[in-house]
């Protein structure tokens, strides 16, 4: 079991509040074990278990318990009117209504609520308006390459072995306790694909033609940071799938936001430079882990590129940018990662030995008329570290590099 230290720093900063800690996140990326993790921390601060309430709604023994009232009740009975109480609440999006129950306790009680979901739905609108105020999103990912190079780093792998496998498998934290087998990873992620697609997307949303949401995403599995519109990929899957009638755009938009909303991929909009305005049009999207990619799409070479994009994308959200393709003056800039404090413009590249290469990538940084600051990730080993001002970086010693507000 690895530590996952940036999550429990975020979960500590509203301990023993009345603010409600959401943990979101694609299923199986950790969110139980990070829950046993803080309850762990709790009972060796001194912590009683009589104080501790914790429900896993993917357990049997909580089958019967479907409805707001049947949760409300099932809390209470053993809820302490004398002291705090801690409250952890493990996959509730299956409990209708569950967001009434947890207003109410958390008004009733003297209660630090924990609540996990692998659906965005968990984040509804009457959710919002029933603790409007009252909580806090913690979105969670799978393993950094941070903490995989963390828990693997004394195996003898160098560095570049490591983020390989890091590429090809991905970093769900419970591969960490397979056998280093490809048979058995690639048994155990088909596994999985087929929880999140059968479970978390066509049971969810009532969805009955499984044929075309695999279909999408393996369109996008094999088509990672690529400019995307509904209309283009209803008429590539219609002519794949050799249907008789077309497919709707409309029906290919539902099944993407249904991706979304289970965090198995990742919308990048597009972001004017120049106009400082959101396109609405033409997203790129990106997945949640690449070895669930790579179960779809294959491992291939065609593949290297947009896999390392994948996972700079991934990181910068880790780092708590909100993340956007940029256009600027006709070209295309990879991330403009945005936060309250800053801007800054990334490009990812495997390699800039060849001139042409650089020129590409250095051009779209040419046209911002900004002094944002402007960096190529490359998969390159260089000891150049700056061309006219814009920052070259080697990828693995950006993964493993503080976090953001720190110098690379």
């Amino acid at each position: 079991m690895i530590y996952r230290e940036e999550y429990m720093k975020r979960l500590r900063a509203f301990k023993d509040s009345k603010i409600i800690k959401v943990v979101t996140g694609l299923r199986r990326s950790g969110k139980s074990t990070l829950l046993q993790m803080f309850r762990d921390e709790l009972a060796d601060g001194g912590v009683r278990p009589e104080q501790i309430q914790y429900i896993n709604f993917e357990l049997m023994k909580y089958d019967e318990v479907r409805t707001y009232r049947q949760l409300y009740d099932l809390v209470k009975e053993k809820a302490l009117t004398d002291r705090k109480n801690y409250l952890f609440f493990d996959e509730i999006q299956q409990v209708e209504g569950w967001e009434k129950a947890i207003n109410s306790l958390s008004l009733e009680y003297d209660a630090d609520i924990y609540v996990t979901g692998s659906n965005a739905y968990l984040l509804s609108s009457e959710l919002a308006t029933l603790i409007s105020g009252r909580y806090v999103e913690i979105k969670m990912l799978p393993l950094s390459f941070k903490e995989y190079y963390g828990y693997y780093g004394k195996s003898g792998l160098s560095r570049e072995e490591l983020f390989n496998n890091y590429l090809k498998y991905g970093g769900l934290p419970q591969l960490l306790s397979l056998p280093q087998d490809e048979q058995v990873i690639n048994a155990f992620l088909s596994s999985i694909y087929d929880t999140v697609i059968l479970k978390d997307v066509l049971n969810k949303n009532k969805l009955k033609d499984i044929d075309i949401l695999k279909r999408v995403y393996a369109f996008l599995c094999t088509n990672v940071g690529s400019i995307t519109s509904t209309n283009s990929v209803a008429k590539y899957i219609a002519q794949e799938a050799k249907l008789d009638k077309s497919l709707r755009p409309a029906t290919i938009g539902n099944i993407l936001q249904m991706l979304e909303n289970a965090f198995i991929i990742y919308r990048a909009e597009r972001y004017d430079v120049k106009g400082k305005e959101v396109m609405k049009s033409l997203e790129k999207y990106y997945l949640a882990d690449t070895g669930l990619k790579n179960i779809v799409a294959g491992y291939t070479l065609e593949n290297y590129g947009h896999s390392i994009e994948n996972v700079v994308y991934l990181e910068l959200l880790r780092r708590g940018y909100q993340v956007y393709v940029g256009r600027s003056g006709g070209k295309e800039i990879d991330f403009v990662a945005k936060s309250n404090e800053e801007t800054r413009y990334f490009q990812v590249t495997e390699t800039l030995i060849d001139k042409n290469t650089l020129e590409r990538e250095v051009a779209p940084f040419r046209n911002t008329g900004d002094f944002y600051e402007k960096t190529i990730i490359t998969a390159d080993k260089t000891y150049v570290t700056n061309f006219d001002g814009i920052k070259i970086v080697n990828l693995i010693d950006f993964l493993l590099s503080p976090s953001r507000g720190e110098e690379l």
